[in-house]
């Protein structure tokens, strides 16, 4: 049973990792070079991630900079962006390329906490589905006789008391990338 919880543990982490990974993609109208995280440009005829292509620095609080290792590659990696629907529009200087971050418009910020609500509740499935089957399995293992029906309810018991934890975790991080984004 401890084997089960641990695993339903590990995988509730990987949930939660993996949603925080998504909001560094928001903009919260500050330069944060993990937006371009998702962005892959056509290298040779490989998509290639841009931080596998480029130095991404943040030369002011509005401003990335990226600059390509290989500067033949500039304009496909200008073109990813284009193509990558952030919003942004990259200026180019025949050596690096500048994405400035511009303000958010209070219209702007209400979509994007529209967009983490949606996170929110996509990872919050996650969870209520890694719950579901640790009780499968909790249950398969009484019906098996390999556990008592006295460690069968302390096991679900612990399931759903994880289960309420994660999710407060969830709301939490939801609630401090919604205060970042509404931010001025």
């Amino acid at each position: 049973m401890n084997d089960l919880i641990k695993n339903f543990n590990d995988k509730a982490d990987k949930t939660i990792a993996l949603l925080r990974e998504d909001l560094n993609t928001v903009r919260a109208g500050r330069a944060n070079p993990a937006i371009l995280d998702k962005v892959s440009a056509d290298y040779y005829g490989t998509m290639t991630p841009l931080k596998s292509l480029a130095n991404i620095s943040v030369p002011d609080p509005r401003t990335l900079m990226i600059s390509p290792f290989d500067v033949t590659c500039i304009s496909a990696v200008e073109k990813a962006i284009n193509e990558a629907n952030l919003g942004l529009n990259p200026s180019n200087d025949g050596k690096v390329i500048r994405l400035s971050i511009p303000q958010l418009t209070e219209e702007r910020r209400k979509e994007l906490t529209k967009t983490t609500k949606k996170m929110s509740e996509d990872a919050k499935v996650a969870v209520r589905n890694l719950r579901r089957d640790a009780n499968d399995a909790a249950k398969k293992m009484e019906k098996d006789g390999d556990i008592t029906e006295d460690d069968l309810k302390k096991g679900l018991d612990r399931i759903q008391k994880t289960t309420d934890d994660i999710i407060k975790r969830i709301d939490e991080i939801i609630a401090n990338k919604d205060k970042e984004i509404l931010e001025v």
